[in-house]
């Protein structure tokens, strides 16, 4: 992967999902892999948590 290839997730990109040991945003895209599909179903679950958690402080403040 280069430099320019990494870019920040956006709002727009979640919920992440999970196939295998793969992690991909809303569209599809791969975005990493995880050691395992355990680790990365562990993943996935917290970065939604996170995001929904981020979603909901921009709009209650």
């Amino acid at each position: 992967m280069t430099p320019n290839s990494k870019k920040p997730l956006r709002p727009e990109d979640f919920p992440v999902d999970v196939e295998g040991q793969k992690i991909k945003k809303q569209d599809g895209t791969p975005i990493a892999d995880a050691e395992s599909p355990a680790v990365a179903a562990e993943i996935v679950e917290r970065l939604n948590e996170d995001e929904a958690r981020r979603e909901e402080d921009k709009w209650s403040a």
